[in-house]
């Protein structure tokens, strides 16, 4: 009789770390699915805790979570098509990575978000002027809140949210850069689809693009678009039935994520260099510090010559003398009317000392 032997269990990561990692190497579910030989589907359990990693395919999603959590695992693993467990054991027995420096893990999530997420704000825009600058932004500010920002379970979310919200902002039409439309994009086909994610609504766009585009899940797509599960689903529903009316080719879901991608990579929007986006960031930090330094300076010399050269008591001021205009002059008495005559001879007939006192008369 053969007996087997049961394979030792796999260790992994808890599954919102499973996501975190995969998010911070600008790795859809797709292309980790293709990766490890499985469907989207699969990827997307896996990272919901649904399922449980079992057999070859778990061996293999455990190696690439391992390959993933390594400093240098992103930059090996971004000319490999597979998560294969050969880098995993090259690394001599007992060697530990030396701890990245604040600015040295900056660059890192940079270098492999800030790509991605520039294609991905392109397709909430239409522009790629605002696709990169508005980047460059949110990661100017995580580099200003880098201690919050590392610590977050998703920094990688942390500055995708930035970077969307500025990107929908509304106060961007104002801007004279803003007020004319860039040139669409070469292929008629790119061109149609850009045109119908621009007719939806800036939070069924941002829906569409994070479920369809980026690979959330719905309640991923929900909390980062701050809505109820229910809400996000119809968002989506509404944003695929829009584009499926002007484009009845993509009414497929698969076939509108492999499009969006297509349209988003074939645009070749570069972001900035992350040196260029800390320096800059701290430059604006300087400036801030500044001016608020000198506007509260400016404050307390105001405020104290007020106090120095201010009264300490009240004096009413005296008015200068003035005539009094307008006032109309004191009539004169004149004659007496008929009635007033006779009034006053009246009033003189009678008794000065008035009327007679009534006495009561003892019985």
């Amino acid at each position: 009789m053969v007996t087997t032997q049961s394979s030792a269990p796999l260790t992994l990561p808890l599954p919102t770390e499973r996501r975190r990692l995969r998010v911070s190497h600008s790795l859809t579910q797709t292309q980790l699915a293709a990766r490890l030989g499985v469907s989207r589907a699969t990827v997307r359990a896996w990272e919901s805790g649904r399922r449980i990693p079992e057999g070859s395919d778990g061996a293999a999603y455990a190696r690439l979570l391992s390959s993933l959590a390594r400093p240098t695992a992103p930059r090996e693993s971004a000319g490999t098509a597979s998560g294969s467990g050969a880098d995993a054991g090259s690394d001599p027995a007992g060697a530990r990575p030396e701890p990245l420096t604040p600015a040295q893990a900056f660059d890192a999530l940079y270098a492999f978000c800030a790509p991605a997420l520039v294609r991905q704000t392109y397709l909430l825009t239409g522009r790629r002027d605002l696709a990169r600058e508005v980047v460059e932004q949110a990661f100017q500010l995580a580099w200003q809140r880098w201690p919050e920002v590392a610590q977050d379970r998703d920094p990688a979310g942390w500055v995708r949210a930035m970077a969307y919200d500025c990107a929908l902002s509304p106060w961007h039409r104002f801007r004279p850069r803003y007020r004319h439309p860039e040139p669409p994009p070469a292929d008629p086909a790119d061109r149609a689809l850009l045109d119908a994610l621009l007719t939806l609504p800036p939070t069924y766009r941002r829906t569409l693009v994070l479920y369809d585009g980026v690979g959330l899940d719905l309640p991923e797509t929900a909390a980062e678009t701050e809505a109820s599960t229910p809400a996000a689903a119809n968002r989506l529903t509404h944003a695929r039935e829009v584009v499926a009316s002007c484009l009845p080719e993509l009414a497929d879901p698969a076939e509108l994520h492999r499009r969006l991608l297509e349209l988003a990579s074939t645009e070749r929007v570069q972001a900035a260099q992350p040196k260029v986006v800390r320096t800059v960031g701290e430059r604006r930090n300087v400036f801030w510090t500044r001016a608020a330094i000198a506007f509260t300076v400016t404050i307390i010399g105001a405020t104290t010559l007020t106090l120095r050269t201010a009264p300490t008591h009240y004096e009413a001021p005296v008015a200068p003398a003035q005539a009094v205009r307008g006032v109309p002059p004191r009539p004169a008495l004149g004659p007496l009317s008929r009635e007033e005559l006779a009034l006053r001879a009246k009033l003189r007939r009678s008794e000065s000392s008035g009327p007679h006192r009534l006495a009561p008369e003892l019985p």
